[in-house]
């Protein structure tokens, strides 16, 4: 697998951006991801019951289409939510004439939004921009990054991350199997109103692309497995946003088919999922840590989660990072509260390798200066063993701090 770092533009995609006016500061807030022809696609969406309008209207040409995407239209500066009736009509009227534009069904185009909830989106600006950016799309890996930069709203930075695979086929002529490289990439959005939960879990929009063959179901088993140790172990505020999307399109130009199994094609997917996940958490709103959270000895992988989240959505957690206190009580207390199996008097707990806590209790080495001082890092790791059974999970979350209260105060304003 490649540098996540290194441009690798999957084939049979297209890409670009443009202003449409949608967002305060006048900058690129409407991109376009265009298949050549139309893509296998598998698609998770929040679990948040409050839906923002283009995730219904995406769930509805999936089905519609039997999970096959020729357009992803993105805008940024509103999320398209709680509009009622019109926020639906601005959806399709934004999918109508992409389609007209693109040459596609109405169905063939997927429709996302980020931005402030409640207000109406002026779907004529994004329709009355879509011809000129017709003409400028491309392959290239500078109209990739224009998609990057046209999506985020409160994020820093620009998030991408890129792998390559070899696969091996036979030959139509022969026996002899040759190699075929296989590639994916990933862009995304996320900053704030970070945790996750997608299901078939600011907002967090991700696209996934490859250019494998790959069938819409077997696409869908690679894309759930991946969000399971990536997008679903990330927080950064505890908010599970209504407009959370991630898209997988497998465009199938590289010719290398991948069916069900296919290990090398799953990790090189959970790497770069993995990848953006983390970029997602590192430019939380506001942050001045990064935390890592290994849970190990849980009863189950799903009971380790739910530690790891008490932990991550704890105010006096995170406001202690937030002052490089090393008050380990207030983990010991998250985990007390979080609903998973412990025995109190078999918790232990490390800050790097630093003993802390081990039996329940403050450890016997426990120096409270050196783990004030470890935890002054701006990325540090924090190891947890419930001694219950074989559950283990990785887990990344933040701190919360006095400018992530002012970012969100005045968020509209």
């Amino acid at each position: 697998m490649s540098d996540l770092s290194q441009f690798v533009i999957p084939r049979g995609f297209r890409f670009g951006a443009t202003k449409a006016g949608l967002k305060q500061s006048g900058r690129t807030d409407f991109a376009i991801i265009v298949a050549d022809a139309p893509a296998s696609a598998a698609a998770a969406f929040t679990a948040n019951r409050v839906k923002a309008a283009p995730l219904l209207i995406d769930a509805e040409h999936l089905r519609a289409t039997g999970n096959h995407v020729r357009v992803v239209a993105i805008n940024a500066g509103n999320a398209n939510c709680a509009a009622g009736r019109p926020g639906i009509d601005a959806a399709r009227a934004t999918c109508a004439a992409a389609a007209s534009t693109f040459g596609c069904k109405p169905e063939e185009v997927f429709p996302s939004s980020t931005g402030v909830i409640g207000v109406p989106l002026p779907a004529e600006k994004i329709v009355a921009v879509l011809p000129e950016l017709a003409k400028n799309v491309g392959s290239q890996s500078d109209h990739f990054q224009q998609v990057a930069e046209a999506i985020i709203t409160t994020d820093t930075v620009e998030k991408t991350a890129f792998a390559r695979v070899e696969v091996t086929a036979p030959e139509i002529d022969g026996p002899a199997e040759i190699p075929q490289e296989i590639r994916i990439a990933g862009v995304c959005k996320g900053s704030g109103m970070i945790h996750p939960q997608l299901v078939p879990h600011a907002t967090m929009l991700v696209y996934l692309l490859t250019d494998a063959v790959i069938e819409p179901e077997v696409l869908d088993t690679y894309l759930r497995a991946a969000i399971e140790v990536s997008f679903n172990r990330i927080s950064v505020d505890g908010d599970t946003s209504t407009n959370d999307t991630v898209l997988l399109l497998a465009s199938g130009a590289s010719g290398a088919h991948i069916g069900p199994g296919n290990r090398e094609f799953a990790a090189a997917l959970n790497q770069v999922c993995t990848s953006l996940a983390r970029q997602v958490v590192g430019d939380g709103e506001g942050l001045s840590h990064v935390v890592e959270l290994h849970i190990h000895g849980a009863v189950s992988n799903s009971e380790a989660v739910r530690v790891a989240k008490a932990i991550a959505h704890s105010p006096l957690v995170k406001t202690a990072w937030a002052g490089c206190d090393p008050n380990w009580g207030r983990l010991m207390a998250a985990i007390g509260y979080s609903g998973a199996q412990i025995d109190p008097e078999r918790i232990d707990i490390s800050f790097g390798d630093l003993p802390i806590c081990r039996n329940g209790g403050r450890a016997p080495e426990f120096d409270e200066t050196a783990a004030h001082a470890y935890i002054q890092q701006p990325e540090f790791s924090i190891s947890i063993d419930l001694h219950q059974g074989p559950g283990t999970c990785k887990y990344w979350t933040t701190d919360l701090t006095h400018e992530y209260i002012r970012i969100n105060a005045d968020y509209t304003t």
